[in-house]
């Protein structure tokens, strides 16, 4: 055991990071080259997350539409991409706390990346995500990258009714990246809480992660990833707080919290002119939220 002058143990973080894989600290930095390292890995697999989610992310625009009309008309500029779920964090809340050959459950299975790491890494998941292209796509790119009897199980529909398919406690570990309102628009599909009113929105989303957390064992986790969104006006829904009370309502207080720390990329770029026209701070973090099943 290595000790310094005063006798205290010395734990490094290369010690942590071979036990942990990141140090278990509520700040999670992907700025790190110990975290690039492993998100290009992944990468390097060949996974191709977006496929599926391009297609119809402006599912409420007019054709053509310019972005200061979809600014005006919808609140928000038509999506110029769709947001990317870090490889790494997913290994990492795998790793952290799953048993070994996890069931996991996703009720918002958009983008591939959770599925073909889960079941690359000898956990066994299950998605559910309503937009039939998107299932095909992601059963494609599962197809290309993991053995035929390694396949994740994607199920198409509603997750407000597929849910109540799906055995109670039989899962070990609930893990999404859920739709952030109408950020991001799916599709214009009746069941896709994307292209609801925010009041709405939340109703359904509630329900959702009731039901979800009806499936996980007791005393077994779920981790949502979320950031706050805004509102047409400019002023946070305050999204996050939304979420934690929708697992509290359901059975799984909130048991750790932490900030994922994203690479400053554009936003050194984007900070200026966005505080200088609306004093609004550029986002450049996400909330990872952990609970615990009672």
């Amino acid at each position: 055991m290595a000790v310094d002058l005063f006798g205290e143990e010395i734990i490094e973080n290369v010690l942590l990071r071979d036990k942990f894989v990141e140090p278990p600290f509520s700040i999670l930095d992907t700025k790190g080259g110990d975290w690039q390292k492993r998100k290009r890995a992944w990468k390097n697999l060949g996974i191709e997350s977006h496929l599926g989610r391009d297609v119809e992310c402006n599912a409420k625009f007019d054709d053509d539409v310019d972005p200061v009309t979809g600014l005006n008309k919808y609140g928000r500029k038509p999506m110029e991409g769709v947001s990317i779920f870090d490889p790494a964090l997913c290994e990492l809340m795998y790793r952290w706390y799953c048993p070994d050959g996890a069931k996991i459950l996703d009720p918002f299975s958009g983008g591939s990346v959770r599925g073909i790491i889960a079941n690359y890494i000898g956990y066994n998941y299950t998605g559910i995500d309503i937009r039939e292209e998107q299932i095909v796509s992601n059963r494609e790119q599962s197809k290309k990258l993991l053995a035929e009897d390694r396949q994740p199980t994607y199920l198409v529909g509603d997750s407000n009714v597929v849910l109540d398919t799906l055995e109670n406690n039989t899962f070990d570990f609930v893990f999404s990246c859920p739709p952030y309102a109408d950020l991001e628009v799916y599709s214009d599909l009746e069941g896709d809480i994307s292209n609801k009113e925010y009041a709405e929105f939340v109703e359904l989303y509630t329900e959702i992660i009731a039901k979800s957390i009806q499936k996980l064992k007791s005393g077994m986790y779920a981790c949502f990833v979320v950031g706050d969104i805004r509102d047409k006006k400019g002023y946070y829904r305050d999204f996050i707080s939304h979420t934690k009370a929708a697992f509290i309502k359901g059975g799984a207080p909130l048991y750790n919290e932490a900030i994922l720390l994203q690479p400053l990329g554009t936003a050194m770029l984007r900070c200026g002119k966005i505080f200088e026209s609306g004093g609004k701070l550029t986002k450049v973090h996400e909330n990872v939220l952990i609970f615990k099943k009672l």
